[in-house]
């Protein structure tokens, strides 16, 4: 049992209270995944050669002026990092390939979570309450965000099992319910030269429809695709750059409700979760049908893009 939210505000004058109104989503949502905790926040950032990647210091003391001295020392050009605590976000001209073996290399202790223009993502161990009072997720302001509670069921319990998790470049996914096929999943796409870093399930499906994207799907035709290729219960909550989706599987078993009004887009594992939101009570509330794509634009502040998947 895990806990998924997402909220994605479609009046710019709110964007600067994103953080405060996800919070009590969070936490409310612990109830269903106690142990660790995601969010992925999105906000706009002018186009430049340089990209931004979410950092974890899991091992020892973090260090970050080091990490980033040494860095300025080996790459020609401007990079920046913005700290906190165990997590850090670095701008660098540095493509993804280069950053990922430079840390394998130097700074093992510190994981890649996500890289683009936009995504900024922090995981960590412990109840989501004491998560998002420990980086400050109140302060954050942005376009969309999707995070996730969890219960671990599958696979152990460490930042880099909880979701979201990340593939390619702003994108993500988070995950309520459990593949019975990741294994037969994870070999098909490591013959394609994809590399896992985690057991965990979600991990498989995430990185699938990545692919589907890198090899020239929308994401709502790669989620289509993903019918006939992920076994078993789900509803996904993925965002990039652009967009919010959700989708849930043929069965749907595994809970979620979205609310909507002229302000904002608001989707969690259970409406108690969406409660204390402004106008929640004048919002279009629904279920989401099972196979059913919903896509929410950050540009469009307009009803849902529901595409209908036959069974």
């Amino acid at each position: 049992m895990c806990g998924i939210v997402g909220l994605l505000i479609r009046r710019p004058e709110l964007r600067a209270r994103l953080g405060e109104l996800a919070v009590p989503m969070l936490d409310c949502m612990g109830d269903r995944g106690p142990d660790s905790a995601g969010l992925a926040v999105f906000d706009s950032q002018p186009k430049s050669t340089r990209l931004g990647f979410s950092l974890y210091w899991r091992e020892g003391v973090s260090d970050w002026d080091s990490l980033l001295r040494h860095h300025r020392e080996r790459v020609e050009g401007e990079a920046t990092l913005d700290e906190n605590g165990d997590n850090g976000l670095l701008w660098t001209e540095m493509t993804q390939p280069e950053v990922a073996a430079w840390l394998g290399q130097d700074w093992p202790g510190v994981s890649l979570l996500s890289a683009g223009n936009s995504i900024r993502l922090y995981k960590d161990e412990g109840h989501p309450r004491e998560i998002a009072m420990r980086y400050g997720f109140a302060s954050f302001s942005g376009s969309h965000l999707v995070g996730h509670t969890r219960m671990a069921t599958e696979s152990m319990v460490s930042p880099a099992h909880a979701h979201p998790f990340t593939a390619g470049q702003d994108f993500c996914l988070v995950h309520n319910g459990s593949l019975s096929n990741p294994n037969s999943v994870r070999r098909r796409l490591q013959r394609q030269g994809i590399a896992f870093e985690t057991d965990n399930d979600t991990e498989a499906g995430c990185r699938y429809l990545e692919w589907r994207m890198r090899e020239g799907d929308s994401l709502e035709e790669a989620i289509e695709s993903s019918f006939g290729e992920l076994d078993g219960f789900f509803t996904f909550l993925m965002a990039t750059d652009e967009k919010m989706v959700l989708v849930r599987d043929a069965f749907a078993c595994k809970p979620a409700v979205v609310a909507e009004t002229d302000d904002y887009v608001a989707v969690g594992s259970e409406f108690r979760a969406l409660a204390h939101l402004p106008g929640v009570a004048d919002a279009n509330v629904f279920e989401p049908a099972p196979r059913v794509i919903y896509s929410w634009s950050v540009s469009e502040a307009e009803a849902p893009q529901a595409t209908a998947v036959a069974s």
